[in-house]
């Protein structure tokens, strides 16, 4: 994942590439009586297995993109392994459900409720009293008023990359009793369940070198199902074990092993017998499906060699058995690596039988960007263009029914299907309409057949800056940017919290479309033709398909696109951070606090003090005072029904301006062992760590139609 990563709740979301703007809209969801938010597109696929049929221990081997730099949430270079392990050794006093809602951790939380409202809001916390730190102090008042001064802004000592909500705290203090936390704001803030998930203990917060760097590699105190007991930087490598003073319900498994294995490793790592559980790209995704079904399983047909035609069998057959010697002995050895090849194969086919794939979408959205800070794409009329010459019902089968999942266009920038701020408010820019495209094209002044300056063609680059190889596996999104991208925050890699924590992903590896020399409409003497920058690293075959159709879509309205593919390592920091760009694909989050997370992704770009143009997360440079009024009035009011409404609001401005086009929601493909339950593709819910583990001898899954996507709890 390069220079892209998930990012959490802060005055800066993690990185993104998407814009707002404003424009007469028609009628705004969310005013009527009908709740739009429907439900999620796709369930958990975990397996689900009650407790009594989960083995008393063993080891699951989990494979993760890195071993994190920290393990505080709170810092900048905080990754998805990060938050991982969080959610299993630190309180969170709300997590996410299936359909990516808040709902209270019954685990640390009696309660938590807005107790007054005038002349301050007060937040009343009622503690789980049985809830310890790993060294037997009970989690209280003190830890959240740590947590507090650390994260509030005030103290420049502590290297916060985040402090939304907890700028807003007046004061925290102790209750009637040690188990009641009163938290008084200043300010009204809606999105208060986002605070405090996770939780660090009043070590960790208590001064500024114990959270600069007491939590880096090492966590001495802990409060969840597990504890941390090893960080093996060399081996690269985080081991969990169980944490003896928890007092929920004991955990399944003895460890969670966290390892760093390469995706394009996995599935050789899968077969190898070292791992239980991966994420996976679709073309892991396919030999696994294909291993399962007996007709198929240990084929070599079905690898090395396998597309070889009958034609060109018979070649390789006639050189290696012909009169020229040295031919014939190099076709012949040609031959003998191509039957190890397929031998190998089959046998790592074999060993993947014991494997299933478990599916279902991401909660992150891909999206295209549209750079409105220069170039033809500062006009909207041209921004409209574009985003009306998309079909994207087609880019999203294009991606997800191959894969058997649902293929729905995203219709919201700050919610996802099933979330309560969803509505699809796209209607505010319209579908697909050639016609439409052209008549706002033929408005703002490109006209087709006018005088076209000769300009010299930029060569897609590589890393190095030679021309990008098209070459490249199916790409997932990781944690991360995929299909749709990397995550990132402030030019840093993946961050992803819990509890709807922001950031985005930006695409990958990409390839693209060759550049078209349809006849295209021209303006003073230049071509409408948009710069579409993707990253050229592996894994890149999703977004290639993803390009490619848009490029043709663009082409029938006559835009014409050129594509620039870079270095994983710079596409993020030297294309989209500094606006080098006209279109990108990368993926964004969904947060349960779009109010709070998505703010700085849509805020309108404003002069700093020295001159330059501060974009906070605004990557598409593109921002109206109307939608930063909607965000700031969701996140003051109380009425939770009333901050929706605002939220859909300011997304159907969002969608008006067109400076991000939502497309569809990631796929989320893993990889699990079959008799690994309670574990795999978990959608928008937090996972229970303390309910994973491997069958009973003998033992069967739950099953039913309930069983895909439900609790066995």
């Amino acid at each position: 994942m390069s220079q892209h990563g998930v990012g959490s709740r802060a005055v800066t979301r993690s990185v993104a590439f998407l814009t707002a703007g404003v424009l007469a809209v028609p009628a705004l969801a969310g005013c009527g009586s009908e709740d739009p938010s429907g439900k999620p597109l796709a369930g958990q696929d975990i397996q689900p297995a009650p407790r009594d049929r989960i083995a008393d221990g063993g080891t699951l081997r989990w494979a993760v993109d890195s071993v994190p730099d920290t393990l505080n949430t709170f810092q900048s270079d905080a990754d998805a392994t990060t938050t991982r392990v969080a959610q299993a050794v630190l309180p969170s006093m709300f997590r996410m459900d299936a359909s990516g809602r808040p709902e209270r951790n019954p685990d640390y939380l009696e309660s938590a409720e807005v107790v007054e409202t005038e002349p301050k809001q007060v937040v009343l916390y009622k503690l789980n009293q049985q809830a310890v730190w790993s060294d037997g102090r009970e989690i209280g008042a003190a830890d959240f008023a740590a947590q507090w001064r650390a994260l509030s802004g005030k103290d420049t000592a502590y290297w916060t990359a985040r402090n939304a909500g907890y700028d807003r705290i007046q004061k925290i203090e102790r209750g009637d009793s040690a188990l009641e936390v009163r938290v008084t704001f200043s300010r009204p803030y809606a999105d208060w369940r986002s605070l405090f998930s996770p939780l660090y203990p009043k070590d960790v917060m208590g001064t500024p070198d114990s959270f600069n760097d007491g939590a880096r590699k090492k966590l001495k105190v802990t409060a969840g199902p597990f504890t941390v007991k090893k960080v093996d930087a060399k081996d690269e490598k985080i081991t969990l074990a169980r944490n003896p003073r928890w007092w929920g319900e004991p955990t399944k498994l003895s460890e969670i092993v966290l390892r760093t294995v390469p995706r394009d490793k996995r599935a050789s790592e899968l077969a190898a017998g070292t791992l239980d559980l991966a994420e996976i790209d679709p073309a892991a995704a396919r030999r696994i499906t294909l291993a399962a079904r007996p007709h198929s399983s240990g084929s070599p047909l079905m690898g090395p060699g396998a597309d070889r035609s009958a034609a060109e069998s018979l070649r390789s057959w006639a050189v290696a058995n012909g009169s020229d010697e040295d031919a014939a002995d190099e076709e012949t050895v040609a031959r003998k690596k191509l039957r190890r090849a397929a031998v190998k194969y089959a046998r790592q086919q074999r060993a993947l039988s014991g494997f299933e794939v478990r599916k279902s979408l991401e909660p992150a959205y891909t999206q295209l960007a549209l750079n409105g800070a220069e170039g033809p794409l500062t006009d909207e009329r041209v921004r409209r263009a574009v985003a009306r010459a998309l079909d994207r019902k087609e880019l999203a089968q294009a991606v997800l029914k191959p894969l058997g999942l649902p293929a729905v266009p995203v219709g919201s920038h700050l919610a996802l299907s099933g979330q309560a701020h969803y509505a699809d408010n796209s209607g505010a820019l319209g579908g697909q309409d050639t016609k439409e495209a052209q008549a706002l094209l033929a408005d703002a002044g490109w006209v087709r057949g006018g005088p076209v300056e000769e300009q010299k063609k930029e060569k897609a680059a590589g890393p190095e800056g030679e021309e990008a190889d098209d070459s490249g596996e199916d790409d997932k999104a990781q944690h991360g940017p995929d299909p749709a991208g990397h995550l990132a925050r402030d030019g840093k890699q993946y961050q992803q919290h819990q509890g709807g924590a922001p950031g985005a992903y930006a695409p990958r590896g990409t390839a693209a479309p060759a550049n078209q020399e349809a006849a295209r409409l021209a303006k003073n003497g230049k071509a409408l033709t948009l710069r579409f920058v993707l990253p050229s690293g592996p894994g890149s075959q999703t977004l290639r398909t993803v390009a490619d159709r848009i490029s043709r879509m663009l082409e029938r309205v006559g835009i014409g696109t050129e594509i620039s593919k870079v270095s994983d390592e710079s596409y993020f920091k030297d294309h989209i951070a500094s606006g080098q760009y006209d279109l990108a694909l990368y993926s964004w989050p969904a947060t349960a606090y779009p109010a709070t997370d998505a703010r700085p992704v849509f805020a309108k770009p404003v002069p700093a003090a020295d001159g330059s143009l501060n974009v906070e997360q605004n990557y598409t440079r593109v921002g109206t005072d109307q939608v930063d009024q909607l965000f700031d009035e969701a996140v003051a009011t109380l009425d939770e029904g009333e901050s929706r409404s605002l939220i859909r609001k300011a997304d159907s401005r969002i969608w008006a301006a067109a400076g991000s086009i939502p497309l569809f929601q990631r796929p989320q493909l893993l990889a699990a062992r079959k008799n690994l339950v309670n574990a795999g593709a978990f959608g928008f819910g937090t996972p229970f760590y303390e309910d994973m583990g491997f069958l009973k001898k003998g033992a069967k899954p739950a099953s039913g139609p309930s069983a895909k996507g439900s609790s066995a709890r």
